[in-house]
């Protein structure tokens, strides 16, 4: 469901001539307007993704010409801003945050409940219980070569 709403978000940047943009970038770009530079450890954290899908994010932001990355206080932390570019575009990118606020609204007219609702319901039921082990509990056969089902979050996960 996700893709599809972020894949029309993707198809008005195009259409707003911004090929390159993409909807996971603009949480990153609004966090940067607002805080200025950070940390991609304080991005993950303003934003609420990890670390590795922040860093994710903003190499692509920076191999399109978006960001910069700067040296830290120290050489493993490196400190995210915005280009002059990505200043440029930022009346096209708040206006497209306004209109997918504005047709997100329109949506949530048209469900029994409002989707971000139904979303937040979603997190919490699975975090209490995870769809793996919803998963294994249906019966379903693990893919493991003991094709036993998985009863514990931390079986079969290595450690770090």
């Amino acid at each position: 469901m996700l893709e599809l709403l972020d894949g029309d978000v993707a198809k008005v940047y195009v259409d707003a001539g911004l090929p390159e943009y993409r909807p996971r970038f603009s949480p990153i770009v609004r966090t940067l307007v607002a805080e200025g530079p950070l940390s991609i450890r304080a991005l993950a954290a303003a934003v609420g993704v990890t670390h590795s899908a922040a860093s994710q994010t903003v190499a692509q932001l920076n191999r399109s010409g978006f960001v910069t990355l700067e040296p830290g206080e120290d050489a493993r932390q490196r400190i995210v801003q915005l280009t002059d570019k990505t200043r440029s575009l930022l009346p096209t990118i708040e206006a497209e945050w306004q209109a997918t606020t504005a047709a997100l609204a329109d949506l949530d007219a048209e469900l029994t409940a409002p989707l971000g609702q139904i979303l937040d319901e979603v997190v919490a039921a699975v975090e209490r219980r995870s769809f793996r082990l919803r998963i294994n509990s249906s019966g379903l056969v693990g893919d493991g070569p003991s094709g036993r089902v998985v009863e514990d979050e931390t079986e079969g996960v290595p450690d770090s």
